[in-house]
């Protein structure tokens, strides 16, 4: 993975060399047509300016990863370049026709929405026009219309590409945390489904066992046995939880189930008819649902009766719990229990149902297909962002290198007065192979060329590109540019930059041995260099883009693991001990039950103290890997924001000093906000402030892209909830349109 950084770092490096290079040909291929039209001091001195000037705003402000290209200096910059395009024009009509692509370009990253390419079509469309009044060939006026098109996608494209792995960079750690959280709450659950029964039950036969010593000694000793095999149960599941491999038996689940809820009066009938066909994941869901359903019924009912029952139909395997005292986790709020059990069961294409009936009693009721299928591999749960950016990368290099092949099929459409029909025939098949290559084998990814084949595509390659210029001692036949690219791409490491710029200079050469002047040999190799560039840099990116997503998923599964570890440690700290204790005075207590009745007593009630103790060790364990934390919700609306293509830009005061309950009901109204934008709007731009005094914090969403379900759910039951939860505070939620047309969620929570 560190071999992977480095080339991420040299990846940064490489497209601020290949930026700077390839503008700085398009300046000076400008700057050489100036020389060449008449070299006066005064013109020299403007071109330079202007080109200078160009050069800045595109390298210092719209190419740079960190600007910010929806602020009031981007768009003064973009006025000021089509100042610097269009004003100079008529003075450098000839040096400057190639000037509007940084427009063009400069339009697609400043502007957004369609506005942005109606303005690149009217700059393509701008130059064309202005042209007709120096040239009138048809051929020539599409060329300078195709001209910007691909020069602008080529600045939009090199200008992008860097910001999108510097983003992919950053990702890297947020994407890790949401692992992390993830997996928190997957503990959260095991905790609470696995040991908070086993640490309820021992606390009930613990004050039964106490009641029984003295007076019926046969049953105590049953009731330690008891919970001798809970504890030591318990401490099997603490070990099998922190390693995440857990599969309860539902046969001892039953049977647990009948032993807790008679110990504890209830009176119990129990169903179970055969479900040895069961798969495992199966078993251990309506297992876990058993034994949740029991524990609710202990700590929030006050049921006398108990039915359990079993019973397959067809595929499908149904659990019911019947008892006949309502809990509290019927009602509207049915609790974290339930809900957990809700997501295992859903998770295996099951269902769950908790329902009071008109006559008191209660039933849970759970139905799980006997055979689930399989889990879904982790693979496709991969956020979109880097298969978007893969994407972006593979449509642009394949419009670019479009976009480079119409240019030169015109100019050789021009030539067609020096070289005929078939030399015309000639060139467009040779830049039609060269550019087949280039999509089909040499830019592809998943394509692995060894050496061998490799040498014979350059060797095609080579011939589509010089067979039409020495056939017809025409440099401008072909696109050699393209070899220049793709020898540097199939060549190994210095030899291949040394193929790169052999291939430019014998450009060069040619030009000068087919009697062309020096502007024209310029032109030449700026042009070669250009187009090898772009086609290296755009290919080497999106590979780069691969290799760190790669690396991200391995950041994320050690992220993980590393929790993984810490929440072993936790358990161990917190419960190991209580659980060890209990064991060991459990079995303390078994031999005074017959020999000291009252010494057993004191030890009952000291276990009895550890499980309660113990129990409400596991819930703040529980609870504080639950709890919602607004930092990693901050980062987690960012990357699931950019991975949606929105730009985003957060402001956040410290809030490090806020009470616990601010910052989770903050982090609710963030994660509510965000899912909101996602599902309902077609945002572009979304800003998030959080601002804060001795007073009061207020923290606003605000985003451009308002839809009609969006203006219609604002009111629905997500800024229901998120509203009572704020005055439950003493706070105030507010969600509506704002008098500069975007949607602002804003949440007020006073502090004093």
């Amino acid at each position: 993975m560190t071999s992977r950084l480095e080339r991420s770092s040299v990846s940064r490096r490489l497209a601020y060399v290949v930026i700077s290079v390839v503008f700085a040909n398009y300046l000076g291929n400008a700057f050489f047509y100036v020389l060449q039209a008449g070299a006066t001091p005064a013109r020299i001195a403007a071109s330079l300016a202007c080109l200078l000037a160009i050069g800045y705003l595109q390298l210092r402000v719209f190419s740079r990863p960190s600007a910010n290209l929806r602020s009031a200096k981007a768009y003064l910059a973009l006025g000021a370049m089509a100042a610097l395009i269009y004003v100079p024009y008529p003075f450098f009509a000839n040096a400057w026709s190639g000037m509007p692509g940084f427009l063009a370009g400069s339009a697609l990253l400043v502007l957004s929405g369609r506005v942005r390419w109606v303005v690149f079509g009217a700059v393509a469309l701008s130059n064309s026009v202005i042209k007709s009044a120096y040239v009138d060939a048809l051929p020539q006026l599409v060329y300078y219309t195709v001209s910007p098109l691909a020069s602008g996608l080529v600045v939009y494209g090199l200008s992008r590409l860097p910001p999108l792995v510097k983003q992919l960079e950053t990702v890297r750690s947020e994407l890790a945390g949401l692992a992390v959280s993830q997996e928190r709450l997957r503990f959260a659950r095991d905790l609470h489904d696995l040991l908070g029964f086993s640490l309820s039950a021992i606390t009930l036969k613990v004050e039964l066992a106490r009641r029984l010593v003295g007076e019926h000694t046969e049953r105590a000793l049953k009731e330690l046995a008891e919970i001798l095999s809970i504890a030591r149960e318990a401490l099997t599941d603490v070990r099998a939880v922190a390693s995440s491999y857990r599969e309860l038996s539902l046969t001892d689940e039953i049977e647990s189930a009948r032993s807790v809820l008679t110990a504890a009066g209830v009176e119990t009938t129990i169903e179970a008819g055969d479900h040895a066909d069961l798969s495992p994941r199966s078993r251990t869901v309506l297992a876990t649902v058993l034994r949740e359903g029991v524990t609710n019924l202990l700590r929030h009912s006050q049921a006398t009766r108990c039915t359990i029952s079993i019973s397959g139909m067809d595929r499908l395997v149904s659990l019911d719990v019947v008892n006949d005292g309502g809990p509290v986790e019927a009602g509207a709020d049915r609790g974290s229990g339930l809900s957990n059990l809700d997501i295992r069961t859903t998770a295996i294409g099951g269902s769950l149902l908790a329902q009071t009936s008109p006559d008191g009693t209660f039933r849970l009721h759970a139905e799980v297909p006997a055979e689930p299928a399989e889990e879904e591999p982790a693979a496709r749960e991969r956020p979109a962002g880097p298969a978007m950016a893969t994407r972006f990368a593979q449509v642009l290099l394949t419009v670019v290198v479009i976009g480079y092949v119409a240019m030169s099929m015109l100019v050789a459409g021009y030539e067609y007065t020096r070289v005929g029909a078939t030399g015309v025939a000639v060139a467009l098949a040779g830049i039609v192979g060269t550019a087949a290559l280039v999509l089909g084998l040499v830019s592809r990814q998943h394509v692995s060329l060894p050496p061998p084949r490799a040498a014979g595509v350059l060797a095609a390659m080579a011939v589509c590109v010089y067979a039409p210029q020495l056939l017809y001692s025409d440099p401008y036949l072909a696109v050699p540019g393209f070899l220049a690219g793709s020898v540097a791409l199939l060549v190994p490491r210095v030899g291949g930059w040394i193929g790169f710029f052999t291939v430019v200079a014998a450009q060069g050469v040619l030009y000068h041995v087919f009697g062309h002047g020096p502007v024209d040999i310029a032109y030449g190799l700026m042009a070669t260099m250009n187009h090898g560039l772009v086609l290296y840099a755009l290919t080497r990116l999106q590979s780069m883009v691969n290799e760190l997503h790669e690396a991200r998923e391995e950041l994320a599964t050690a992220a993980v693991t590393q929790e993984r570890l810490r929440f072993a440690r936790d358990l161990h700290d917190l419960l190991g001990y209580s659980l060890s204790a209990i064991t060991l005075k459990s079995e303390l207590t078994h031999r005074l039950v017959t020999i000291d009745p009252d010494r057993a007593r004191q030890e009952l009630t000291e276990v009895l103290e550890i499980s309660r103790q113990a129990l409400a060790d596991v819930r703040s364990v529980a609870l504080s890997y639950r709890e919602l934390s607004f930092d990693e919700e901050t980062q987690s609306a960012q990357a699931l924001l950019s991975a949606a293509d929105i730009d985003v830009t957060v402001r956040i005061d410290p809030c490090d000093e806020l009470p616990k309950d601010v910052t989770v009901t903050l982090a609710t109204v963030l994660r509510e906000g965000v899912t909101n934008l996602l599902r309902h709007s077609k945002a572009e731009r979304c800003e998030i402030v959080l601002c804060s005094s001795p007073e009061r914090v207020t923290m606003d969403i605000v985003n451009d892209g308002i839809s009609t379900s969006e203006r219609k759910s604002r009111d629905g039951s997500g800024i229901g909830n998120l509203t009572t939860r704020v005055r439950a505070l003493g706070g105030d939620l507010h969600a509506g349109l704002t008098p500069e047309h975007t949607f602002r969620l804003r949440a007020e929570i006073p502090l004093s």
